[in-house]
């Protein structure tokens, strides 16, 4: 069983496969699988590989930046178990996937709290053990309201953030403290109905497919790089509030399958865009 992911993001170059190889030999560092795919368009490769074997992790980062091309992005990472907060508001079939995951240990995470600005999500996040930090939004404004989540946050050593439909757009100042850090859920197929009510946009343009999108947060909003999407199946005969209830089993899978890729270490980001193995 494998014990580090190798992840590499350079210009490209003849011969990049093998400078990689050689390193890891000389290292006695065993792979057990990798991937490469090279951007034609801008001339970007990209690599990841699965080792086993003894790591002195910065030396092996050292010898590699040596052999590659400048501006090499390297990070070798143990395989171990993340760790998230998750923000939640009232929705809870998104969070309870995550809980339930968490609590039979299918996640690749530790869940370290749940942080909200309503109080209807306390009760079944106690029933998992799960600390949860309740921040009112009322008579507070955005600023005032993401300072207090902030210092909570800033009390865990978390390596990603969770958006299990948390209904608050976050600010630029939020976002830059954990850029490619943040994960959400968007209740369309992005780039599609964007904003507010997917629902009834769809349901007024008569779409035949509806879906969901989880992606990591930038500053623009719902245009963050896109991590994992899918869609179902709709008729005429249902309404959007039909929708909205089809919609959510779709919501709760893609945010799911985004979260077992970012755990497990399979993505890089490239620009808007992300490279997944």
């Amino acid at each position: 069983m494998y014990k580090y992911v190798l992840k590499i993001k350079c210009s490209d170059a003849k011969g990049l496969i093998y400078k990689i190889s050689n390193v890891l030999y000389k290292n006695d560092l065993n792979i057990e699988k990798n991937s490469e795919y090279v951007d034609s368009e801008n001339k970007k490769f990209f690599f990841r590989a699965r080792l086993d074997g003894t790591i002195d992790t910065q030396k092996i980062i050292d010898e590699l930046q040596l052999t590659m091309p400048e501006n090499t992005k390297i990070t070798l990472t143990k395989k171990v178990k993340k760790q998230i907060v998750v923000l939640a508001t009232k929705e809870t079939h998104c969070l309870g996937d995550i809980l339930l995951k968490h609590d039979s240990g299918e996640l690749n995470a530790d869940v370290l709290c749940v942080v909200s600005n309503h109080e209807e999500l306390k009760l079944l996040c106690e029933k998992f053990g799960i600390k949860y930090h309740f921040v009112s939004n009322q008579n507070s404004d955005r600023e005032e309201h993401e300072k207090k989540v902030l210092e909570i946050l800033e009390k865990y050593k978390l390596d990603f953030i969770v958006l299990a439909k948390y209904m608050r757009i976050l600010s630029q100042n939020f976002v830059s403290k954990y850029e490619q850090k943040i994960i959400n859920i968007h209740h369309s197929f992005l780039p599609a109905f964007i904003g507010a009510n997917p629902y009834k946009q769809a349901y007024k343009r008569g779409v035949k497919i509806i879906g969901a999108t989880a992606h990591f947060v930038n500053n623009n909003l719902d245009e963050g790089p896109i991590i994992a999407q899918d869609v179902i199946g709709v008729n005429h005969e249902q309404s959007w509030k039909d929708m909205q209830k089809a919609g959510k089993n779709v919501e709760k899978t893609v945010l799911s399958n985004a979260l077992d890729l970012v755990f497990d270490d399979k993505i890089f980001v490239h620009k808007n865009k992300t490279v997944i193995f």
